[in-house]
C-alpha cells in the first residue's frame, strides 16, 4: 500500500518536472518548422513594432540569432530598449510559440561569420564581415506555446496556454 500511496503523492511532481522539457522540445520543433518569425521591439514612444525575420535554429537554451542591417530601425530600438518578443507560427500544424526576453546587437566578426547564410549576399553587400551586417541575439525569459501536433493547449476552463519562465538559467512552469 505504501508504494501506491508514494506514487499517488509523487506522480504529479514527476509529471510537472517533465513538463518544462516537453514544452521546450515542442517549442524548438515549432521554431524549427517556422521558416520566419516576427521580432517585436518598441519604438521610443512605446509603440510595438513587428517585422518578419529569418531566424537561425534556436540554441539549447532557446536563444535565437538573426541577421540585420546595422542602420535598421530595429537596431536603434534594441539599443534604446532591449526588451523584445519573438513569435513563430507552426508551419506543420495549428500552433505558435511566443518568447519574451531581451535582445542585443552583436558586432563580433567571428560571430557574424558563424551566423551567415550564403543566400544573404544580395541583402548584406560585403558579406558577414562587411559594414552592412550585424547580429541580433535574443535571449528569452518567458515562453508560451500552443501546438496542435504536440497536443499542447490551454487547459479546459482556462484561457491561458502553457508557459515557462527562465530563472537562473532554468526553465520553470509560469504561475
Amino acid at each position: 500500500m505504501i508504494p501506491r500511496l508514494f506514487l499517488l503523492l509523487t506522480l504529479p511532481a514527476l509529471l510537472a518536472a517533465q513538463a518544462p522539457a516537453t514544452l521546450i522540445q515542442a517549442a524548438r520543433e515549432v521554431i524549427d518548422a517556422s521558416r520566419y518569425c516576427f521580432l517585436i521591439t518598441a519604438e521610443s514612444g512605446g509603440q510595438p513594432q513587428a517585422r518578419l525575420m529569418q531566424q537561425f535554429p534556436p540554441e539549447a537554451d532557446l536563444t535565437i540569432w538573426m541577421g540585420t542591417n546595422p542602420r535598421s530601425r530595429k537596431v536603434a530600438q534594441i539599443r534604446a530598449n532591449p526588451r523584445a518578443a519573438i513569435a513563430c507560427s507552426d508551419a506543420e500544424g495549428p500552433g505558435y510559440v511566443t518568447l519574451t526576453g531581451r535582445a542585443r546587437i552583436v558586432e563580433s566578426i567571428a560571430e557574424r561569420r558563424k551566423r551567415w547564410r550564403d543566400d544573404w549576399d544580395a541583402h548584406f553587400p560585403g558579406g558577414p564581415a562587411g559594414p552592412n551586417y550585424v547580429l541580433i541575439e535574443f535571449q528569452p525569459s518567458r515562453l508560451e506555446i500552443v501546438s496542435g501536433r504536440h497536443n499542447i493547449g490551454a487547459a479546459p476552463g482556462t484561457p491561458r496556454p502553457p508557459a515557462l519562465v527562465r530563472q537562473g538559467g532554468i526553465w520553470r512552469e509560469a504561475r
